[in-house]
């Protein structure tokens, strides 16, 4: 069985507490040695990496590792669910998939899980069942439930249908009025594309954020149920493959804030045909990105 997701959090907690104690632009010790020093694997102390650097705490480049900014009060992860909300589960079980701890084909203990995830076996029972619309899990034919996973070909349709979503959102957006509060939204993430771009040598690392800011915002316009509910999956795994390769990040960052921003100005200037192109051109880059990224795993 994989590690569980308390033991990330306690071992993530503990990675703080050591950065705390340097100063930015501090190198840290090696995986190995934080392995040792936090006492769990190296392959939990690259997932502690992988977030913190997700987060723009470290900066992660091959062996070199150094700190970029002081640990922050809210930076540090909840040991226990305090309460049992259906998103914030969704989110750490996906988290957990996306983690590669688990490979496909897997049982899921719906016992273990609620235990590790600090909600009842009702609630875990209720989430998979809906998650299964998703193909990320179905139910077994003798009782309980498999995990499917995260592979290639779940990553190739997933990359499709977000292109239909955000198309339509696209061609919705173009014919809102002046009027509309969209606007002023999209001018603030030109800016903030723009200050990023000025900044991208050192701070490429907080594109993942704004990446998942700028999407959601133009998918927003859409009000409808069916479209929100694969949103926040589709969000939630675009967002999460920027953990995966670390290859030319910082170079991919930067061409992608260049594509956001030619999206952005042809929205803005409400030319309908070259915001089209724009996006068509983006979503093509973040699927390429996506297979790429996956092959870091073996899975594309």
């Amino acid at each position: 069985m994989a590690r569980s997701d308390t033991r990330f959090r306690e071992t993530y907690n503990s990675l703080l507490d050591l950065c705390g104690g340097h100063a930015p632009g501090d190198s840290l010790p090696s995986e190995n040695a934080l392995g040792d020093r936090l006492g769990v694997s190296r392959t939990v102390v690259r997932a502690c990496l992988q977030h913190a650097s997700t987060h723009g705490m470290i900066r992660w480049e091959g062996r070199e590792k150094s700190l970029l900014r002081a640990p922050r009060p809210d930076d540090r992860l909840p040991l226990e669910t305090k309460t049992e909300d259906p998103e914030m589960l969704e989110s750490r079980f996906l988290e957990w998939i996306l983690r590669f701890d688990v490979p496909a084909g897997t049982p899921l203990n719906v016992a273990a899980l609620s235990r590790e995830f600090g909600v009842t076996p009702q609630l875990l029972q209720e989430f998979l069942a809906g998650l299964s619309r998703f193909g990320l899990v179905e139910r077994r034919k003798k009782g309980g439930w498999l995990l499917l996973g995260f592979t290639a070909a779940f990553a190739v349709e997933l990359s499709e249908f977000r292109s239909l979503l955000e198309l339509n959102a696209v061609q919705q957006l173009v014919t809102l009025p002046g009027s509309h509060p969209i606007w002023p939204k999209l001018e603030t993430l030109r800016a903030e594309h723009l200050d990023l771009l000025d900044r991208i040598e050192n701070d490429f690392h907080a594109f993942s954020p704004l990446d998942e800011r700028f999407h959601a915002t133009i998918n927003s316009v859409v009000q409808n149920r069916f479209v929100a509910e694969f949103q926040k999956v589709i969000a939630l795994i675009f967002h999460y493959h920027y953990m995966w390769d670390k290859t030319f990040e910082r170079h991919r960052n930067q061409a992608a804030i260049g594509e956001h921003l030619a999206l952005l100005d042809a929205l803005l200037l409400r030319d309908a045909a070259a915001s089209e192109q724009a996006a068509r051109r983006h979503l093509l880059t973040s699927k390429t990105t996506l297979l790429s990224s996956l092959r870091d795993h073996r899975l594309g």
